[in-house]
């Protein structure tokens, strides 16, 4: 593609010659010769100067005349990191793991009903009245139970298990690993000290669009569903415990766990390592810092930071007085020691 080629597609403006041919793509610091970058970042405008990238991606606000790169090419659209991600795209395409048609010694039975175009591996197991969709690609040895149902254009890696009766929308991808519908973890406590298994009778459901990363465990309710909606995105190694709500476009890093009943608003961002106690709300576009603990509902528009987590800001500073606990204790104790001198020469002072 040409430089203007690239603009035009993101309605953009070239600044620079229209015609340079671009390649590949690259990041701005290993970039070279017929390599496209962007800059989204100020943390790598120091690299915009050295790069060697024929041409760069960069924001409508930009100031091309601020930089000494005057060889390079800049290509002003609205959104770089998003541009850049589209072009890499169309100029790298990604290889196809997946085997064309049904391997020989894939299990299928008579009841299930599989749409046109899939593609399923080797030592897959359907169980009876599985539903695949159209155009849906399932790897080597992936479990679909009874009764399960998976939608058109989604894309299952090898060794994902899917409970039965678990639902699975259109154009879901669930990485390797991944279990959806396994039980929830529910015990009634005995008196002798021993525990009653609660039966978990729902089922787990994820709907159009979700993308669950590699070892996520997503528990089946007790009753009714644990559902994950439109849009949702998982890191790996996530835990979304029985009867959790999820909403649309709901951000979520790897190694957090919520707990049972909690319901979590849209478009909320839950950072690496948090944890989230059940039967509580987290409110629409909520931000949940890494490693905080969530013990109670939180508001929408949000940020949370620390454990028990707390207002991002009063978090803040609470740490800044902590960081200065050496330094207080000091002038405590020299403040005590002062007073002390003080109060033995008012007692030597008095007749």
């Amino acid at each position: 593609m040409t430089t203007q080629e690239i603009a035009t597609l993101f309605k953009g403006e070239v600044v620079g010659d229209p015609n340079v041919e671009i390649r590949r793509v690259a990041k701005i610091e290993e970039a070279g010769t017929g390599d496209l970058t962007f800059f989204a970042n100020p943390k790598y405008e120091k690299y915009i100067a050295s790069t060697n990238a024929s041409a760069i991606l960069v924001s409508n606000g930009f100031d091309t005349t601020r930089t000494v790169a005057s060889r390079l090419v800049f290509i002003k659209v609205p959104d770089p990191y998003v541009a850049f991600l589209q072009i890499l795209k169309r100029v790298t395409p990604m290889p196809d793991p997946f085997p064309k048609g049904i391997h020989a010694t894939a299990v299928i039975p008579d009841s299930a009903k599989l749409g046109s175009g899939i593609s399923i591996g080797a030592h897959v197991v359907l169980g009876e009245n599985v539903v695949v969709g159209a155009n849906t690609k399932i790897g080597h040895g992936c479990v679909l139970g009874d009764g399960s149902n998976v939608g058109e254009n989604s894309v299952i890696y090898p060794n994902v298990s899917v409970y039965h009766g678990c639902k699975i929308g259109n154009r879901v991808i669930l990485h390797s690993g991944v279990v959806i519908g396994s039980d929830g973890f529910g015990f009634a406590p005995r008196s002798d000290g021993t525990y009653e298994k609660i039966p978990q009778l729902g089922i787990a459901v994820l709907e159009d669009d979700v993308e669950v990363g590699a070892n996520c465990t997503i528990d089946r309710a007790t009753i009714g569903q644990t559902l994950l909606k439109h849009g949702v995105k998982l890191d790996n190694l996530v835990h979304i415990a029985h009867n959790v709500v999820v909403g649309e476009n709901t951000v979520i890093a790897a190694q957090a766990g919520i707990s049972g009943s909690t319901k979590v608003g849209k478009n909320v961002v839950i950072a690496g390592q948090v944890g989230i106690v059940g039967h509580i709300e987290i409110g629409d576009r909520s931000v949940l810092m890494a490693q905080s603990g969530i013990p109670k509902s939180t508001e929408p528009g949000k940020i949370y930071f620390g454990s028990p987590a707390k207002d991002h800001h009063r978090a803040m500073r609470i740490e800044a007085v902590i960081r200065s606990l050496p330094e207080l204790a000091k002038d405590i104790e020299q403040l005590k020691r002062s007073l002390e001198e003080l109060r033995n020469r008012l007692s030597e002072s008095k007749p």
